[in-house]
């Protein structure tokens, strides 16, 4: 990967300084992902992570201070990645529509960010030290309010009513399983490692199963 040892002052919002800053901490932030995934925030040091990145150490500093502030910005990604997944659905939405679309975004973000996952699984494992207060606060209200979608559904007659929260939580496993136990499923298909096919069948498996237990015709 390039090396890059520039970086802007922060002071001036010049076009080229914003895209030298956002070019950077893209590096940093994928390095990142990548040496959480593997290392554990414990074992993970922001020396690694520059010189993945192809940056300075001092770079690296610059621009996040610590290994804790590059945590905190990798799972802040990849948490807003999930909760947009399912989009700003209402109980105005068609359910045949917005789970099996939900279904596949998930298992689509087990596929190509699999070491997010990772990262979210071992955080949630470790107790959750940097993201408790996300999981009882915004996380804990996102899903409530899901919820309130999935009983008006069943309220019209749209679906079976099933327990809302219990209904993310099966979804979750299922599809984040994928990327967090992906060597255990490879070598249980025979594989080395899983491919486009395997996750286009998953997709279509885990939305029959949940669109029948739901009572929707697709």
């Amino acid at each position: 990967m390039e090396r890059i040892l520039e970086a802007d002052d922060g002071d001036e919002p010049t076009p080229r300084g914003g895209r030298i800053r956002a070019r950077n901490k893209a590096h940093i932030i994928a390095a990142a992902e990548k040496v959480f995934a593997e290392r554990g925030y414990d074992g993970a040091t922001t020396a690694e992570i520059a010189e993945i990145a192809g940056l300075a150490k001092s770079n690296v500093h610059y621009y996040f201070g610590t290994k804790e502030a590059i945590y905190r910005e990798v799972i802040a990604g990849i948490v807003d990645l999930w909760l947009r997944a399912f989009g700003d659905i209402t109980a105005n939405d068609d359910p045949a529509v917005a789970i099996p679309a939900y279904i596949r975004q998930k298992l689509l973000y087990s596929r190509k960010r699999p070491l997010a996952s990772r990262i979210f699984a071992t955080e949630i494992i470790r107790g959750a030290p940097i993201l408790r207060p996300f999981l009882e606060l915004e996380l804990h209200d996102w899903v409530a309010d899901k919820a309130r979608v999935l009983e008006r559904w069943a309220a019209d007659g749209k679906m079976d009513p099933v327990a809302p929260h219990h209904f993310f939580f099966l979804i979750w496993a299922a599809t984040q399983t994928y990327a967090d136990f992906g060597t255990q499923v490879a070598a249980v298909l025979g594989r080395k490692r899983l491919k486009e096919e395997d996750f286009e069948t998953a997709i279509e498996t885990v939305t029959q199963i949940v669109m029948k237990g739901c009572g929707i015709r697709r």
